[in-house]
């Protein structure tokens, strides 16, 4: 997605506008506009939280903008702070930024402001994807995949439209002893449903599938034209931390903590029926995986770990099935654990437990430039987003937005060039290879139990 809008919006004061929610999920506080706004929105009641640290949003304020000079430089443009509560995932959509939290509750921000807001029932908010039709999928700490969509008549007004699976599809199966799988020792559940914490989300908008990856060691299937789970694969021997659709040749990428990245071909039945085979493992090692990217249109696809590397490989256009992709190496620019990646064209950000995001840009062959380092967090930086800019500087030089969100519980919005001075250091590799990396070569890093 390409909105150069985005970035602006940041900038630019807006109404607030307030946010309510039905089907059993409670709304949020509205947002209200401080004395420096411009004007508040007629529909807008007063509100007891308008001291709130997610109103006032450092480096966007009066006085902050960036001037004509500094406008195409390399930077931090503002931060939402919040005082409490750790950020697990966001999602740019347009104009809108969602983000949701370990207090239950996502928020969309817009025009440098609480735009609006939605709280589920139970479960932190671990992943966010939004699809093309507006509606907005969130995965959940105690299993569960919902789904939201915004009103409308009012934008801000966020519903609950469903849950995956859906409530007849899951009572239909929970009457079949055929469909129980055993979780743990003298448990069962319904294959229809994780039985732990969803982990990551990833659409395949072209083929109108949604993947959902687990803590219980599965992935899952969904038919996004009538929220049907399709399939569900045991894939790995410790917890997915990570899912991904590659956008290209039907594949899809799962990665765990087990160490292993494995790649999964979707074979197309009769009804719309899916089924995924595993083609290849493409990694295996000690450090747990922690996130993966995928840049469709050069089919590179790029893996994060514990140890601090991002590898990555690409799949050569026209090669038969049988032939291994090439990998290209692996990006160092973290002391310790990569937590999360986004891929925009030839640009690709990581975001680290060192609190630092490295921005990389492809270049010919499997060569990486790293365009810039970001610093300002002071906890790990769990969740990343980026896009493009539509329009260039003066120069030539294209930009990016980049969306970062911690443990420290701040989300902060970054200006990424791609101007000479803008570089720091370049990767050793040069070309493809035809094989992976022998893993000897990498220093692991402990990592968390569960990402």
């Amino acid at each position: 997605m390409r909105n150069h809008k985005k970035l602006l919006q940041f900038l630019r004061p807006d109404p607030a506008v307030a946010a309510t929610s039905e089907d059993g999920c409670s709304p949020l506080p509205s947002p209200t506009t401080t004395s420096g706004s411009a004007s508040t929105s007629a529909t807008a009641s007063p509100s007891p939280y308008v001291a709130s640290p997610w109103v006032n949003l450092p480096g966007l304020g009066a006085g902050a903008a960036l001037t004509a000079g500094a406008a195409d430089e390399t930077g931090l443009l503002g931060s939402f702070v919040k005082e409490d509560g750790h950020v697990y995932s966001l999602a740019a959509a347009g104009d809108l930024l969602y983000t949701g939290t370990d207090s239950k509750n996502v928020r969309v921000w817009r025009d440098r402001r609480e735009f609006a807001g939605f709280q589920c029932g139970s479960g932190l908010v671990k992943a966010i994807v939004v699809a093309g039709d507006g509606r907005i999928y969130t995965g959940h700490q105690d299993g569960k995949i919902r789904v939201w969509r915004a009103s409308a008549d009012d934008p801000a007004v966020h519903k609950r439209v469903g849950s995956l699976p859906k409530l007849g599809d899951f009572l239909r199966s929970s009457v079949r002893p055929s469909h129980y799988i055993e979780t743990r020792r003298r448990h069962s559940s319904v294959w229809l449903r994780h039985f732990d914490a969803v982990s990551c989300l990833s659409l395949d908008a072209d083929a109108g599938l949604l993947y959902s990856g687990s803590w219980d060691r599965t992935f899952k299937v969904w038919r996004v034209s009538d929220s049907r789970c399709l399939e569900s694969v045991r894939a790995h021997d410790d917890a997915v931390n990570t899912v991904a659709a590659a956008g290209f040749d039907a594949l899809a990428f799962t990665g765990s903590a087990d160490g292993t990245v494995k790649v999964w071909r979707r074979e197309d039945g009769k009804g719309g029926a899916t089924r995924h085979v595993m083609e290849r493992v493409l990694r295996k090692g000690e450090s747990a995986v922690t996130a993966i990217a995928v840049a469709a249109e050069a089919r590179v696809v790029y893996v994060a770990s514990s140890d601090g590397a991002v590898t990555h490989w690409q799949w050569r256009r026209g090669a038969d099935r049988e032939s291994a992709p090439r990998n290209g190496g692996a990006l160092r620019g973290h002391k310790m654990a990569v937590l999360s990646l986004a891929v925009a064209g030839r640009v690709v950000v990581s975001g680290s437990a060192d609190r630092t995001i490295s921005v990389w840009r492809r270049d010919e062959g499997a060569d990486h430039s790293r365009l810039a380092v970001l610093s300002g967090h002071t906890g790990p930086v769990k969740c990343v987003a980026m896009d493009e800019e539509e329009s260039v500087d003066a120069d030539g030089h294209r930009r990016w937005v980049v969306y970062s969100g911690s443990l420290d519980g701040s989300v902060k919005v970054w200006r990424v060039s791609d101007a000479p001075g803008a570089m720091t250091a370049r990767t050793p590799a040069h070309v493809w290879k035809g094989t992976p990396s022998p893993l000897g070569a990498w220093t692991p890093y402990r990592a968390p139990e569960r990402s």
